[in-house]
């Protein structure tokens, strides 16, 4: 039996950070260690890099009339859930149950990221993203963000520009 060699290990990747670097988008990885007992996932990601919280955006699902949404939008405010239904022409949007978010995407809660899903879902960037040269978004795991312009994340997630969010 001829026993084959061990490749070393590469850094782990994930199907967010694949897809820019797949795309040639020019972005920063920012790692952090993820504290569970941290009462929000997006209010720790700015605090661990630094950051605004107005610059890191949260990737949130929804459920528009039926249809699996996701909404981005910054940690500093909240999820306008009837923006979000008119910003894709629906009526009716409720927050997905998590269960199904985490299936569907193929991220786990306060790692869903808007690159990279397992199935691709129809995307909104609060407006407020181009306001800013660089945003943070979640890159597939807690504790790991990923920095890119706010148009480059808009092409590869195929977003619509809306207002969705509110402070």
């Amino acid at each position: 039996m001829v026993k084959k060699a061990k490749q070393p290990k590469q850094a782990a990747g994930t199907p967010a950070l694949t897809a820019v670097a797949a795309a040639g988008v020019p972005h920063t990885v920012h790692t952090y260690e993820h504290d569970p007992a941290h009462p929000s996932y997006g209010d720790e990601a700015a605090e661990a890099m630094g950051v605004s919280p107005d610059r890191v955006f949260k990737t949130l699902v929804a459920d528009v009339d039926g249809v699996l949404t996701v909404a981005v939008v910054p940690v500093s405010g909240t999820l306008d859930l009837k923006a979000l239904a008119t910003a894709v022409g629906g009526k009716r949007a409720a927050m997905a149950d998590p269960a199904l978010a985490e299936r569907t995407t193929g991220y786990v809660r306060g790692g869903i990221s808007p690159l990279g899903q397992r199935k691709r879902l129809r995307t909104v960037l609060d407006e407020t993203a181009p306001a800013h040269p660089t945003i943070c978004v979640s890159a597939g795991r807690r504790g790991l963000e990923v920095e890119l312009a706010p148009s480059d994340l808009a092409a590869l997630t195929s977003a619509v520009l809306a207002p969705i969010g509110r402070n």
